[in-house]
């Protein structure tokens, strides 16, 4: 069963911005939202997987240095959403975004691209 989808990845020029969103569908997902870590991952081309940001059940946040003061994480439990907004997108932050709940439901991904 599905338990995460995400949404929002295209194609933006540098500089640009995009929203990432991703809902909890599963019944497992929906019932541990409150409770779970969110993550967004992504992977490059030829590179490994990294973790982008993440936002704990607590509201506390952490990212990825390439992405401080770009990106901000935030959630909304209520509609067992999580969403990625970045801003002044690079071409390095072009890869396929993936919306992790507790580092165990991974959704299809989204695809990300940043032109120059």
């Amino acid at each position: 069963q599905v338990q995460v989808v995400e949404s929002g990845g295209g194609l933006v020029q540098a500089g640009g911005s995009l929203r990432l969103s991703c809902v909890a569908l599963g019944s497992t997902a929906v019932r541990n939202f409150g409770v779970s870590a969110l993550s967004w991952y992504r992977q490059a081309p030829g590179k490994q997987r990294e973790l982008v940001a993440r936002v704990g059940s607590s509201g506390a946040t952490t990212y990825a240095e390439s992405v401080k003061g770009r990106f901000t994480i935030s959630r909304e439990n209520a509609k067992k959403m999580v969403y990625l907004q970045m801003n002044n997108l690079k071409p390095e932050d072009t890869g396929v975004y993936y919306c992790v709940q507790r580092e165990l439901y991974w959704g299809q991904g989204t695809q990300v691209t940043v032109s120059s």
